[in-house]
């Protein structure tokens, strides 16, 4: 389980979009500790940003100090881009793997601390941290926004289902289908040449192109009615491709299908 707190918080946008990010990453619980504005959870610019979550202003709390805000809290990180003391930062990439076993126990309660836009976290703010971490940049940019810091590490963090993972991707034409295709487009459009010079031009770029990019099932089909329209019905054996038997079609489709239920069933695997 896992609690976002912001200490100080300056701007109503970092805000909203914090929220936004909780949302995104199923963080239910978070915390402003002293924020800088009382108006910042009515502030338009906080809607803006948080705009589509729903009953915004219930899903935070406010409280005056850090201490408050680390209540019923088993374990703490806090996120710096300034050293602080004699502590020492890590590295969150080579932690995050670390604190995500840590945040998938139901029964503990990790709080995710950081600081204000302006100076971060105090020395003794940080005293209060179980851990301290730093998210690396470049040379030249030294300090993630804070909203964007917090997108950071809470998407680390995820672990739910990725609504947007398993897109389905196009549905490639098979083969047979391709190769009839090919041979359709040279026969209709060579024989439509101006010269035997251009027809032979015209079948090297077809072969060319069909063989350097897949073409979908969608596509091949509108292409077949097209040369249908042109040219009439052709057998297959009229282009010199030879058909696959309807039975031995519907057996691959039946082993391709068997293929994919067994990568998928995790009882398979056992």
């Amino acid at each position: 389980m896992k609690r976002v707190v912001l200490v100080r918080t300056i701007g109503p946008r970092n805000v909203g979009s914090v929220m936004r990010a909780c949302a995104n990453f199923g963080v239910e619980d978070l915390v402003l500790v002293a924020p800088q504005k009382a108006s910042m959870l009515v502030h338009p610019e906080f809607e803006q940003m948080a705009h589509g979550v729903q009953d915004l202003r219930a899903k935070i709390r406010v409280v005056k100090t850090l201490e408050a805000a680390l209540e019923g809290t088993a374990r703490s990180v806090g996120f710096t881009a300034r050293s602080r003391g004699q502590r020492k930062r890590k590295d969150w990439r080579a932690v995050s793997a670390d604190w995500a076993e840590i945040c998938a126990e139901p029964k503990h309660c990790v709080a995710l601390v950081f600081g204000s836009e302006e100076n971060g976290l105090t020395v003794e703010e940080t005293d209060l941290l179980g851990d301290l971490c730093s998210l690396p940049t470049s040379v030249e940019h030294t300090s993630l926004n804070l909203s964007l810091a917090v997108g950071v590490v809470l998407y680390t963090l995820f672990r739910g289902k990725g609504v947007h993972i398993r897109e389905k991707g196009p549905v490639l034409a098979e083969r047979e289908s391709a190769e009839l295709l090919k041979a359709r487009l040279k026969d209709v459009l060579s024989r439509a040449a101006l010269s035997a010079a251009a027809g032979e031009q015209i079948q090297a770029s077809i072969e060319r192109i069909f063989t350097r990019a897949p073409i979908e099932s969608r596509d091949a089909r509108a292409w077949h009615k097209i040369l249908r329209a042109i040219d009439g019905h052709r057998h297959p054996r009229e282009l010199g491709v030879t058909p696959t038997p309807r039975a031995a079609r519907r057996q691959r489709a039946l082993d391709a299908n068997r293929s994919k239920q067994t990568d998928t069933d995790p009882i398979a695997d056992r």
